[in-house]
């Protein structure tokens, strides 16, 4: 019961949003962040511009690893005597070290990166975050205090107060460029409720397929709205667009056990699960970020 409330984990790797790459020095992530200019209508034979274009560019991204081990001692081969019930205690201990893995990895993708001497993964704080100040301001090798590079910053309202369904419109509206729009806002319990408390009244519809994946959740403009308890008492609120921010996880190495080993000085063989990835991002501008959040 402890592993079902990851619902940042499950957006990111449901349907579209995790990606598979097979190796590379670093993780490229291309970029478009403006329009050729030579388009047009023309007559005739009228010149066609060839200028070249900029618009494009990409962000890179650092591998990072993820690992946890699988143990059984002596005793526990002797007391689970016998392939099935071995068998048995390996597949409990296995699923128990995935479900780690995802509860912590849920965790760390609400953080900055920072934690662990820089070795933890990317996560909202730093994807998202503040869009521009010092604590977000160079991200995946792109400046976004720099004035051109506006494009690179997110859509950011700090509420001061309590969580209206007015301050909510105005983030997800600065998101959302014609159907380009968030698939999914993450908030704590707390604003959460006030949310729910905000449709008294109304006809409260919900998203099957976060449903379906165990999660509480209602609409807005037809986003669906839950709460994870990694963000309890922070009086925060994510707006995610999922189509650009991606989990990227290396094709042979996701969740990959490696072989059993016996220590020379042990009762016991070992096995490591391995992860290596990074979360990302190709677009802020089309994240948004709410902070300040009172309790109503």
């Amino acid at each position: 019961n402890i592993f079902t409330a990851r619902p940042l984990f499950y957006a990111l790797t449901n349907g579209q949003t995790i990606r598979r790459v097979s190796g590379g020095a670093k993780i490229v992530v291309p970029i478009i962040y403006g329009t050729n200019s030579t388009a047009g209508s023309y007559s005739g034979t009228d010149t066609i511009s060839t200028t070249a274009q900029t618009g494009i560019t990409a962000a890179e991204y650092d591998w990072k690893q993820y690992a946890a081990t699988v143990t059984i001692n002596g005793i526990e081969e002797a007391k689970n005597n016998g392939e099935a019930q071995i068998i048995d205690l390996l597949e409990g201990k296995i699923f128990q070290t995935q479900e780690t893995i995802i509860e912590n990895m849920n965790t760390m993708f609400f953080g900055n990166g920072t934690g662990n001497s820089g070795k933890d993964w990317m996560g909202l704080s730093a994807l998202v975050g503040l869009g521009n100040d010092a604590g977000g301001s160079s991200l995946a090798g792109i400046d976004a205090t720099d004035s051109d590079n506006s494009w690179w910053r997110s859509q950011v309202t700090n509420v001061a107060g309590a969580l209206t369904q007015a301050n909510m419109a105005t983030t997800y509206n600065n998101c959302s460029v014609g159907n380009d729009q968030p698939t999914i806002i993450i908030t704590g319990q707390t604003q959460y409720e006030t949310y729910e408390g905000l449709l008294e009244g109304q006809i409260r519809y919900t998203d099957t397929d976060m449903a379906d994946g165990g999660f509480q959740n209602l609409l807005f403009k037809g986003c669906p709205v839950t709460f994870d308890g990694t963000l309890a008492g922070e009086g925060k609120m994510y707006m995610l667009n999922t189509k650009y921010l991606q989990l990227v996880a290396h094709s042979d190495v996701w969740f990959k056990p490696t072989p059993f080993v016996r220590p020379t000085n042990q009762d016991a063989v070992y096995s490591q699960l391995l992860c290596y990835g990074e979360l990302t991002t190709s677009n802020r501008a089309r994240q948004g970020y709410m902070y300040g959040i009172t309790p109503a």
